[in-house]
């Protein structure tokens, strides 16, 4: 088949879950069809020699936008104008970039596809009015309202509760709108696509699509380290909000009780882009680390003794999760964090949803090494068996091929 994969933003570096599970799909659809990556090039944004090079597409075409950087004087101002004069939540509206429509429009006129995928929600609303020739599929690795409506649920100012309240309603009924302009949708998780169904009432949802896990990348570390502190890591990217949220929630209610019974635990928060507040955790607390963006996370998480996924907020599938798993590190985290995932709670994964169980769990695990060592054991064997990128792109492709 030939391809048009629309985007917003290149995918090296592979920094957040969103563009590895991208990224890795589109490698091995690459093998079988040819692939034109269409996508949004931010002025601020410096595209790395080797994405160029990356074989995950056959062709590459840039559009340059000019959006405004997160947290730019002109972010701020386009956020609130957008709150004041817009019916768009900021998050799509900030993507509908006149240039890149164009771009679109004037490919599916003068070439030939089988496909059309638009990945993530972002670039949905450049999609609007035109007319292809061929099918069009909307890749959705979160129901984006979702996300919304549960920061509006967790925030404690009422400024804050009432804007993402605000954007959670224009989310909800823009994602509903262009959901259904599209021939068919694509989820990352059986509770996503009923979500879709019931709530949105659509009819095109063609399936989900597991999340995989690259097996050769990730794996346990043959060094044990038993020098240094018991340490508990956080892996997602710090510019993230649910994830900021997350840090800020565990060191506030969690990791308190965990010192009580063991004071020198260590926390490690691995991730790109860590905010002022993120980083003054570290600065508050010699038994607080933030490494801030680099190269390889592996072998930071390599040096810890388990990883939490406190999530109050998300969607869509937790690539970190399985990644935590293929390398034999054991996880704790709330059902909303391991929302969509095939997991076990108690035999491959500890699940928790209040902070008195969330820090039982980890004093469990930091008391009980027989415990850890089966956990890691087990989770490694679930990825190794259900989870490869290899399987989950075919069975991406054959819900692909339905629609064609």
């Amino acid at each position: 088949m030939r391809i048009l994969w629309v985007k917003a933003g290149p995918l090296l570096p592979l920094d957040t879950g969103g563009k590895r599970r991208t990224h890795a799909m589109l490698s091995e659809i690459s093998r079988l069809h040819e692939v034109t990556y269409l996508s949004l090039l931010s002025d601020d944004v410096v595209l790395l020699p080797n994405e160029q090079l990356d074989p995950y597409a056959a062709e590459k075409i840039w559009v340059h936008a000019d959006i405004a950087p997160k947290h730019s004087i002109r972010f701020w101002i386009d956020l609130v104008w957008g709150t004041l004069f817009s019916s768009k939540p900021y998050a799509l509206e900030k993507y509908q970039v006149i240039a890149l429509r164009s771009k679109l429009k004037e490919l599916s006129l003068t070439r030939e596809y089988h496909l059309i995928i638009c990945d993530f929600l972002a670039p949905a609303l450049n999609f609007v009015g035109l007319d292809f020739s061929a099918p069009t599929l909307l890749f959705q690795h979160n129901i984006e309202s979702q996300i919304w409506k549960r920061l509006a649920s967790s925030q404690s100012s009422i400024l804050k509760r009432w804007y993402f309240r605000l954007q959670f309603c224009r989310m909800e009924k823009w994602e509903s709108r262009l959901c259904q302009i599209f021939d068919g949708v694509i989820t990352v998780s059986a509770e996503d696509a009923e979500i879709a169904r019931t709530k949105y009432g659509l009819c095109n949802v063609l399936g989900h699509v597991p999340t995989g896990v690259d097996l050769t990348t990730f794996q346990p570390s043959l060094i044990e380290n038993c020098e240094r502190s018991f340490t508990v890591g956080f892996l997602g990217s710090m510019d993230w909000m649910p994830n900021i949220d997350a840090c800020h929630y565990f060191t506030n209610e969690i990791l308190p009780r965990i010192w009580q019974a063991h004071p020198q635990c260590h926390f490690k928060i691995i991730g790109r882009n860590p905010p002022l507040s993120i980083q003054n955790l570290a600065a508050n607390d010699e038994r607080i680390s933030v490494t801030g963006t680099v190269d390889d996370v592996q072998p930071h998480v390599h040096q810890c003794d388990v990883i939490v996924v406190p999530l109050l907020a998300g969607g869509g599938t937790r690539i970190k999760i399985y990644e935590a798993m293929a390398m034999g590190i054991p996880v704790v985290s709330t059902t909303i964090g391991a929302e969509g995932l095939d997991v076990r709670n108690g035999e491959d994964i500890l699940l928790a949803d209040d902070s008195l169980n969330f820090a039982s769990a980890i004093v469990s695990l930091m008391t009980d090494k027989g415990m850890r060592q089966n956990l890691a054991l087990n989770s490694r064997r679930r990825v190794e068996k259900n989870h490869s990128w290899t399987a989950a792109t075919h069975f991406f492709l054959s819900l692909c091929k339905d629609a064609v």
